[in-house]
C-alpha cells in the first residue's frame, strides 16, 4: 500500500541541527489569516523550546521567493486558500525547499470537498448524499433528493462559509453566497447525529474527538466511543487519507447518521495548531505533548523524495 511505502521512507531524528534553519510559514492572505498566525506562533515557540533554529515567515509580508535564502526547510502553518490547496506546496517544490505534510496533489485534493466525497465513494467509504448545484435548475432536485434541512457548500473553502438551509426559499441565497467563492458548489444532506474528528500523525490515527456544538462548544477526548467503534473510525480516516493522497499529518471530519454509520465530511491537511486546536488535543490524549507534536510534524519534511508525488 502507498501509505505503508511512504512511512518506510519517513526519517526521525533527535538532533535539532539536522533540520537546519526552519521557517514557520503562517499568516497569508486567506480568510483564516488570524487563525494561521496563532498556529504559527505556537509552533515557532514549541520548536524553539526543542532547540530548533527557527524563524517566522508571513508570505503576505514578504516575497515567497526570498525563502530559499533564509531557511533549509519549511513548517507549513498556512490555513485555507494558498496554504492547504497545493499552491504553496508547489512554490516550495520550485524553490527546492522540503516542507511538512502533504504534497501538491494531496493538498489540492484534500481542499476539494466534492472530490474527496467522490474518492470516498469509490473505495466504499460512506459520505452524506449530495447534489451538485450549477444553478436554479438544480434546486428542486436537490430538495427532492436530500430533503430539508440541507447544507450548501463551496467545494474548495472552509467550513466558515457553509450554509444550513432550512427553507426552500433560502436555497437561492445560499447558492449565491457559495458560488461567489467557488465555481464548484454542492448541496449535502443534513446529518444531525454525532460529530467526530480523527487526527492523523505519521500514518497512525490519534484518539477521536467528539464535538458537541452549542452555546459553549465542547470537545471530548476520549470521545466515548466503544473500542470497536473507535477502531472503525480510525480505519476510515486512514483510508480517506490514503485515497486522497494526503500524507504526514492532518485531520478527517465525520458525522454519524441515525443508524450509527460514520459519514466522512472532509479532510484538513493543515489543521490548526494553537494550544486549543483539535489535533493537539488528540495528541495530548495519546501522551504526545505540543512540543513533541510540532517536532514529529517537522520530521515529515525529512522525506527525501519529490513531495509532489505524495
Amino acid at each position: 500500500m502507498r501509505l505503508q511505502t511512504d512511512l518506510a521512507l519517513l526519517r526521525t531524528t533527535g538532533d535539532p541541527r539536522e533540520f537546519g534553519r526552519v521557517a514557520v510559514l503562517s499568516g497569508g492572505n486567506s480568510s483564516e489569516r488570524e487563525v494561521s498566525r496563532h498556529s504559527g506562533e505556537a509552533v515557532l515557540t514549541a520548536l524553539s523550546r526543542r532547540g530548533v533554529d527557527v524563524i517566522a515567515f508571513d508570505p503576505a509580508e514578504q516575497a515567497l521567493a526570498g525563502l530559499s535564502a533564509q531557511c533549509d526547510r519549511v513548517w507549513i502553518a498556512l490555513h485555507g486558500a494558498g496554504g492547504e490547496d497545493g499552491a504553496v506546496q508547489g512554490a516550495l517544490e520550485c524553490l527546492g525547499l522540503p516542507y511538512t505534510g502533504s504534497g501538491v496533489s494531496g493538498a489540492a485534493v484534500g481542499m476539494d470537498k466534492l472530490l474527496t466525497k467522490r474518492l470516498a465513494q469509490a473505495i466504499g467509504v460512506s459520505t452524506p448524499d449530495y447534489v451538485v448545484l450549477r444553478g436554479p435548475r438544480d434546486f428542486d432536485a436537490a430538495i427532492e433528493q436530500l430533503g430539508l434541512p440541507l447544507m450548501v457548500k463551496p467545494a474548495r473553502h472552509g467550513s466558515c462559509v457553509v450554509t444550513k438551509v432550512e427553507r426552500a426559499v433560502d436555497l437561492s441565497r445560499a447558492f449565491v453566497v457559495a458560488s461567489a467563492l467557488d465555481a464548484s458548489v454542492f448541496a449535502e444532506r443534513w446529518i444531525g447525529g454525532g460529530e467526530y474528528t480523527v487526527g492523523i500523525l505519521r500514518g497512525a490515527a490519534l484518539p477521536s474527538i467528539r464535538i458537541e456544538a452549542g452555546t459553549d462548544t465542547r470537545y471530548l477526548c476520549p470521545s466515548g466511543l466503544s473500542v470497536p467503534a473507535e477502531r472503525h473510525l480510525a480505519s476510515l480516516a486512514l483510508a480517506i487519507f490514503e485515497v486522497t493522497g494526503a500524507w504526514g499529518w492532518g485531520r478527517v471530519d465525520f458525522r454519524v447518521d441515525v443508524a450509527g454509520r460514520p459519514l466522512v465530511l472532509e479532510i484538513n491537511t493543515v489543521p490548526g495548531m494553537s494550544d486549543h486546536s483539535l489535533v493537539p488535543l488528540a495528541a495530548r490524549t495519546a501522551g504526545i505533548d505540543f512540543d513533541e507534536l510540532a517536532w514529529r510534524v517537522l520530521e515529515t519534511s525529512l522525506v527525501r523524495i519529490p513531495r509532489g508525488d505524495l
